[in-house]
């Protein structure tokens, strides 16, 4: 009798409560596909499945530098061990190693989260070959012996409070793996003098545990526990690599010319951990970029399994798009009308947009995207002549993008329409600057100069984000379209998160999801319900062009031709669907139990 548990590992591992998108969403889907997939009998419906991340209590015990993200278990279930568990929580304990867990059913199997709060490794005491020593200090000194990792060097750089949360979290992860792996051989020596009989020892359970770690922040887990000979299955997945983070835009050149030297900047510790990697059973990579980067950087092979994205409707929720998109176009008519007094907008004349990611101003190709949004401004300013009511339109393209999450008690009143100096920080301060040079503020709408304006959202959205209060998924239900015009980007969920919703959007060729499309089985031919723009070989000026017509095309679209509109957002949500994330989980099923 096999039993079997798969742990999956990150940095973004455990439900924070104000995380939006990345890792977070990929873990999730990973971990609640599993579940679907055991109760109904496609896999081992007896899979143990744990999610094991970062515990972080109250604001300020993050490692991040906004220091605002809170763990939120308040929703999930009292977690249910089970004796074997429990022993390896109760040694972990003895360690040092505090452990929060929680359990979340998913149609009648349980996923069951274990998250560690690192923070007190630097404080706890330990013997350690008979030394006493922090728990931090003996984390780095082991790392140090059995893979070379000179931590001294590392924790002295700008981000080495991250670089030790990250070895702490990965040892902590090792250790949970390392407890649960009782073979049947160490059952049987356990019990060889005891009156056992043969038969029973053969129907003791075998306990086979894979590891599947997500970037690099957990890759120690896995060299460390082939480096201590410990019988597990491992893999690593790389959604992108730090170096070509690093590189940016510029990664696509690098790959090109073969150029495998790593930028200026490079967190070199970082770095290191990713190159861990190597000592999993199986490497994969969200995207063929990723890929390449990882095959030039560290000369590091492994296979593509790209992510997906859960639709769980049959069709489009019309009326939820209807109804998120009226309660944009009356906060914006509201909040401009109260903050820069100006005439009354109607709110059906405010046809919202959005873009949506990390704030990484060249590589997600903001510059690019405040220069078409002026374009778009003088497209429909040309419309004018010959045709209805153009002049009332005004189109507020949303950029949601924040350094961190902001309480909302330090908001203002109207936020982000009301948006005040002392509320942004670092490349937020830079955005606006840039919205304001190219005079697409929301006050030149009040004045007419502009039909179309930015609007900087530097805020992670949700119920009380102080701002809209809708979740991602209501803001993409409620815009017109989607912009992700990314300079570099290994593969680009959002764009899928958005189709999910019935929402069109437009693409960069270098995101990975362009080339997804070009792989899928059955291409839905039809109107552009997903544009893609060539930012690769395209002049500048050709690329600014080319998102100023596809922002014009799904803006006048949705004004003047509702059926054509329709079929667009259809387009949109019929290709989300075929990214299920059914195939790409039970890919990473087969390599788990292989």
């Amino acid at each position: 009798m096999i039993e079997r548990w798969l742990v999956l590992a990150a940095e973004e591992g455990g439900p924070v409560s104000n995380k939006l998108g990345g890792i977070w969403n990929v873990i999730d889907a990973e971990a609640v596909t599993l579940a679907r997939l055991a109760a109904r009998g496609e896999i081992d419906r007896d899979t143990k499945i744990l999610v094991a991340g970062p515990y972080y209590p109250s604001p300020g015990s993050d490692w991040h530098t906004s220091k605002n993200r809170v763990t939120d278990i308040s929703s999930l279930d009292k977690l249910d061990p089970g004796p074997d568990l429990q022993s390896v929580l109760t040694g972990l304990a003895s360690q040092g190693i505090e452990v929060v867990g929680a359990k979340r059913m998913i149609e009648g199997i349980a996923v069951q989260y274990l998250l560690f709060n690192t923070n007190n490794f630097q404080s706890h005491m330990i013997a350690w070959k008979g030394q006493q020593l922090t728990l931090n200090n003996a984390v780095k000194t082991e790392a140090y012996q059995l893979l070379g990792l000179d931590s001294m060097v590392y924790e002295r750089a700008n981000y080495g409070g991250e670089y030790n949360h990250y070895l702490n979290l990965s040892y902590a992860v090792s250790e949970l793996v390392r407890g649960l792996s009782l073979t049947h051989e160490d059952l049987t020596e356990k019990y060889k003098d005891e009156a056992v009989s043969e038969f029973a020892k053969s129907v003791m359970p075998k306990i086979r545990v894979s590891l599947h770690c997500h970037e690099f922040g957990a890759f120690y887990a896995i060299a460390r526990l082939k480096k201590l000979g410990v019988p597990v299955r491992t893999m690593a997945t790389l959604h992108a690599t730090v170096p070509g983070r690093t590189a940016g835009h510029r990664s696509l050149a690098k790959i090109l010319s073969g150029d495998s030297k790593m930028d200026p900047g490079t967190p070199m510790g970082f770095a290191t951990l990713e190159s861990l990697a190597r000592y999993a059973d199986v490497v994969t990579f969200v995207g063929d970029s990723t890929m390449k980067e990882a095959m030039l950087f560290y000369h590091m092979k492994g296979v593509v399994v790209r992510n997906g994205i859960d639709v769980e409707c049959e069709d489009i929720d019309w009326a939820k798009k209807d109804r998120c998109r009226a309660r944009m176009q009356k906060f914006v008519s509201e909040n401009l009308f109260k903050f820069h007094d100006g005439k009354s907008i109607d709110p059906e004349n405010v046809i919202p947009i959005f873009t949506i990611s990390r704030i990484e101003v060249e590589n997600k190709g903001y510059p690019q995207l405040i220069d078409g949004l002026v374009l778009q401004d003088h497209l429909l300013k040309h419309r004018l002549i010959g045709q209805r009511h153009v002049e009332e339109v005004r189109v507020v393209c949303f950029l949601i993008t924040a350094h961190g999450p902001k309480l909302k008690e330090k908001l203002p009143e109207g936020f982000p329409v009301n948006l005040t100096p002392e509320v942004l920080v670092g490349d937020e301060i830079r955005l606006e600057n840039m919205i304001k040079d190219r005079g697409l503020d929301e006050r030149e709408l009040i004045s007419g100069k502009r039909l179309v304006a930015a609007m900087l959202y530097p805020q992670w959205v949700g119920p009380d984000d102080g701002g809209l209060g809708m979740k991602a998924d209501e803001i993409m239900a409620g815009c017109v379209a989607g912009i992700f015009p990314s300079q570099y980007e290994p593969f680009l969920l959002t764009a899928l998160e958005a189709g999910r919703e019935g929402t069109p959007s437009i693409v960069s060729r270098a995101a990975g999801f362009s080339d997804a499309l070009k792989k899928i089985k059955r291409r839905v031919s039809g109107l552009g319900g997903v544009i893609v723009v060539d930012n690769m070989e395209q002049q500048p000026q050709e690329m600014v062009m080319d998102y100023a017509l596809a922002m014009d095309y799904f803006t006048w679209t949705y004004l003047e031709d509702e059926v054509k509109y329709r079929l667009l957002c259809e387009e949109s949500f019929s290709l989300a669907k075929q990214f299920s994330w059914k195939e790409p989980v039970l890919e990473y099923y087969k390599n788990l139990t292989a």
